[in-house]
């Protein structure tokens, strides 16, 4: 799967709400909280996915933008 593909603008209009949604979901919590609500959103989200090369490419893309 190739990379312009993955990082394709799938939200369009939705992705400041999205955001927006994200960061409220985070307020008021600690930091272990906020880990542990990063992991169960990663694995609903990779469940919603449901093909595992695509999630491999993202798992991919994600570690080359941290280096």
């Amino acid at each position: 799967m190739s990379e312009t593909r993955i990082m394709r603008d799938n939200l369009g209009a939705g992705r400041d709400d999205f955001y927006s949604a994200l960061m409220q979901a985070h307020e008021g919590l600690s930091e272990a909280q906020s880990h542990q609500l990063n992991v169960r959103l990663v694995l609903l989200m990779a469940n919603e996915i449901g093909d595992l090369k695509r999630l491999r490419a993202v798992i991919e893309l994600a570690g080359r933008c941290e280096r």
